[in-house]
């Protein structure tokens, strides 16, 4: 049967040997504590300065310091168990309780803590996929918070309040505020699946419909976050764009598969000018460039008959994505050049007027 803590203060006070007694245990138990706490740190740092020179330390600094801090955390739990035993309190009991769960849930997320760069480190490099990525990220921003929710519910739970109102509260609440932030969380949830399907990553060069009016409609990617993915321009403007809209748009990437892409260049030339001496022209033109490929080669084709010329279009497979408006401009410059040079006409809109006058020699006879 459970004697209330004020009941057994009494019956120490009232009887001298029961208190003699009750100091000597309670004495005994933090003189015992004190000899394991002292034990604990003597040990640890005896076995750190003899191994603190492996490589696996060196990467982990950390170690001994959660072996120590979880050392003394198991010192303080004998003690606080044996002193609550003596006294045989189920208030004191409760409180310990709670307090050793809140205890062992900031043990629990420093290990996580400690765990993450290990794991960063040694798992996501080593794997082609980028589920550990994801997985990785998210537990960094969601361990803490997840840890020390859990913890909270059973400290309450072990101090006997019911945690049933404030589990169904924080469903509402998590409901009401999932309509509210209902684009953030289409963001966090595009963000990924991004991440997760990885249509695009940092370094690619990609479309960008939603540039600024006359300025580049391209850049490269600079961030993915959660919420939203900056693109970088190459006018040097940072474009943030929600990770949603991102997801329903088409994404036209050049680097995704690798970095050689072919390139179409529309060149016309008149119907009097030497069509193959033209072709010739354009590709001897476009392999002026390093970054040209010379297999696949260049090759130029007739599109199409204009209404004043032979419309071509030159194609050229290039190394770098990025020299892609360099190579467009290179090539209709150097065009131009040689075929002033080599009198290949390049044809624009032309419009012949003939005025046709008639002349009467004998005027009609006047009625």
């Amino acid at each position: 049967m459970e004697i209330p803590f004020k009941e057994y203060y009494n019956q120490i006070a009232a009887s001298p040997e029961r208190f003699l007694s009750a100091a000597v245990h309670v004495l005994g138990i933090f003189v015992a504590g004190a000899i394991a706490w002292w034990v604990i740190n003597v040990v640890t740092n005896k076995v750190e300065k003899r191994f603190q020179d492996r490589p696996f330390f060196q990467k982990n600094e950390r170690f001994f310091v959660l072996i120590r801090r979880a050392g003394h955390y198991g010192v303080f739990l004998l003690v606080g168990t044996a002193f609550i035993n003596l006294v045989d309190s189920q208030l004191i009991n409760r409180i310990f309780g709670a307090f050793m769960i809140m205890l062992l849930s900031s043990i629990a997320c420093s290990i996580v803590n400690s765990l993450i760069p290990y794991l960063e480190r040694n798992l996501t490099t080593r794997t082609d996929t980028h589920m550990d990525d994801v997985i990785i990220d998210l537990t960094k921003k969601f361990a803490g918070i997840a840890i020390y929710v859990a913890g909270g519910i059973m400290a309450m739970d072990r101090l006997g309040l019911n945690v049933m109102p404030f589990v169904a509260g924080a469903g509402v609440a998590g409901i009401a505020i999932g309509f509210a932030a209902k684009d953030t969380l289409s963001n966090l949830i595009s963000g990924i699946l991004l991440i997760i399907d990885r249509p695009l990553k940092v370094g690619d060069r990609i479309e960008v419909w939603s540039a600024p009016k006359n300025s580049s409609t391209w850049g490269d990617v600079v961030s993915i976050g959660l919420r939203a993915t900056k693109i970088r321009t190459t006018d040097n403007i940072i474009i943030i764009i929600p990770n949603n809209i991102l997801m329903n748009r088409d994404i036209v990437n050049y680097t995704a598969i690798s970095d050689e892409i072919r390139v179409r260049i529309p060149i016309g030339i008149s119907y009097e000018s030497d069509l193959k001496k033209a072709k010739e022209s354009i590709i001897r033109v476009s392999l002026e460039l390093d970054w040209v490929m010379k297999d696949p080669a260049p090759k130029v084709v007739v599109k199409s008959f204009g209404d004043s010329s032979v419309d071509l279009q030159a194609r050229v497979w290039i190394r770098d994505p990025r020299k892609r408006m360099d190579t467009i401009s290179y090539i209709t410059d150097r065009v131009k050049e040689v075929f002033d040079e080599e009198k290949i006409e390049i044809p624009y809109p032309r419009r012949d007027i003939y005025i046709k006058r008639e002349v009467l020699c004998n005027p009609p006879p006047s009625q």
